[in-house]
């Protein structure tokens, strides 16, 4: 049965909207993973952890970052227009979502721990500025998660509001880390990956975070946001 609480928008049901700066999104994936390459290069060594090279584990992260970020926007669009979960799973449509779009995000800093372990102490900084540099991103990156669980919500961060309704008429959170911006969990949640990669001292996992945390806001420029304008008019 579906959920009556889970609506669609009919303005989002086109292919125009579906598309919609999916574009910039592809482009952006071509010209970051290009860059992270070139940067991450020097970094190649004959190390490896679990079978894969630093290279092998630069490569994981470009095709886990595209893969999370395409389910991403093709789940939203296809939920938002269509009804597509509910559809499928009635009202356990969320939670289907949720099984899929979790072991994708908690992969982003399995891969760069790969890197860093498959290329440890390669960063040409002195060790002590790399792990204080890790400690002091470490700090707003665990405070945002902190602010995420206590304020958020993880069903509404996972994109509780392409499902159902309820989360379209919560107020804009403006606690914890979302004080500071109201994509905290863009800007600074990615930060944990910048300090896994400084701890390690790894160059190759340090260029991965960069082409993450690059790649995500490509996500939100060209799939998110036009949802936010779509759901609330803004």
């Amino acid at each position: 049965m579906a959920d009556p609480d889970a609506p669609t928008i009919p303005a989002a049901r086109s292919a125009r909207f579906l598309f919609r700066g999916q574009l910039l999104h592809a482009a952006a994936a071509v010209v970051l993973a290009t860059v992270a390459w070139a940067l991450a290069v020097p970094g190649f060594t004959g190390g490896s952890w679990l079978g894969l090279t630093a290279a092998g584990w630069f490569r994981a992260t470009v095709g886990l970052c595209v893969l999370h970020q395409c389910y991403g926007w093709l789940a939203f669009r296809g939920q938002l227009g269509w009804g597509l979960f509910t559809r499928l799973f009635g009202r356990h449509d969320l939670t289907v979502h949720a099984a899929l779009f979790t072991p994708l995000l908690l992969a982003r800093p399995v891969v760069v721990l790969g890197a860093g372990l498959a290329s440890p102490l390669t960063l040409a900084l002195p060790r002590w500025a790399e792990l204080g540099l890790g400690l002091a991103l470490l700090v707003p990156a665990a405070y945002t998660g902190w602010s995420v669980r206590r304020y958020f919500g993880f069903e509404r961060a996972l994109g509780g509001d392409h499902f159902r309704e309820r989360y379209r008429k919560l107020p804009l959170v403006e606690d914890g880390a979302f004080r500071w911006t109201p994509n905290a969990m863009y800007a600074f949640a990615f930060l944990g990956l910048w300090s896994l990669a400084l701890l390690l001292g790894s160059h190759v996992a340090l260029v991965c975070a960069l082409f993450q945390h690059a790649f995500v806001w490509a996500h939100y420029v060209g799939t998110e946001r036009p949802d936010f304008e779509l759901v609330y008019g803004a």
